[in-house]
């Protein structure tokens, strides 16, 4: 609840400068003009940063192993569990931030293709279970603000949006009627799907990352353009308003800012994800 009251008191804010710019500038034109020129300046600054940065990026590639399961309200038997294992290629980039030398920003960008399957699980100890091979690839963007803890040794919390194409291949079992409907929505058919992921990296080398993490995906039935781009205007809106918020938290604690650049944004995903789920 205090999230979203934070994020509502600054719409409502948002929405007060949007709408009344001439009374402000009437009330104090000179004031108005000084921070327009030192938000314009300190933007500016913020793209030049990025732009050095990306340039100084690094190839990156991920492997990671981990466990799957899936779920649909609507379905009778239970799906098996399942193991995944999937390779990331992208590049990473990183800065020192200008709230404090300790505070790294990270920002992974990559294609990612993976696989998970009841068969790397060892198959299902149920028989009535449902048993799936699927493949997805997709893109993701990840990004954090991380703790140094030396020259090239950092703990970095993280937040991973990614759109998602997801091929799934049931079984043939013999199943309920009602969960051969659902079949028929995916089966050997790529769906368009989003996610989010949440967690944490550890760098204790140049060269090497452990990264842990959680991640909650859906894949849709259809491809439904107006929904999807309603709930993606949503995304990108609470992003700008949570940025502006965790930039005036780094500004007057930057021990807390990752912690805060991490919950907030984790808080969102999920929002986010229950909404799309509906």
């Amino acid at each position: 609840q205090g999230e979203i009251m934070i994020l509502f008191s600054i719409t409502i804010l948002y929405l007060i400068i949007l709408f009344t710019p001439f009374q402000i500038s009437a009330q104090d034109s000179t004031e108005t003009e000084e921070e327009e020129w030192e938000w314009d300046e300190e933007w500016k600054l913020e793209w030049e940063e990025e732009w050095a940065a990306w340039s100084n990026k690094k190839p990156t590639l991920s492997l990671n192993y981990g466990f799957s399961e899936i779920s649909r309200t609507d379905a009778e038997a239970p799906f098996s569990d399942n193991n995944l294992i999937e390779l990331k290629l992208g590049y990473t980039y990183k800065k020192i931030t200008k709230y404090s030398e300790s505070i790294e920003k990270s920002t992974f960008n990559y294609g990612f293709l993976n696989r998970n399957s009841t068969e790397l699980a060892s198959g299902s100890e149920t028989t009535s279970d449902i048993e799936t091979d699927n493949w997805q690839f997709g893109l993701g963007w990840s990004s954090g603000y991380g703790y140094k803890i030396g020259e090239n040794a950092s703990i970095t919390p993280y937040y991973t949006s990614s759109f998602t194409w997801t091929n799934l291949d049931f079984a043939d079992d013999s199943l309920s009627p009602n969960d051969e409907r659902i079949k028929q929505l995916y089966d050997e058919t790529f769906r368009f799907g989003t996610s989010y992921e949440t967690g944490v990296r550890i760098q204790p080398t140049e060269l090497i990352v452990l990264e842990g993490g959680y991640e909650r995906s859906i894949v849709f039935e259809r491809h439904l353009f107006w929904k999807w781009a309603g709930s993606g205007i949503i995304e990108l809106a609470a992003n700008g308003l949570l940025d502006v918020f965790i930039k005036e938290v780094f500004k007057s604690s930057p021990t807390a800012g990752p912690i805060v650049f991490f919950v907030l944004k984790s808080a969102l995903g999920y929002g986010l994800y229950e909404l799309r789920q509906d």
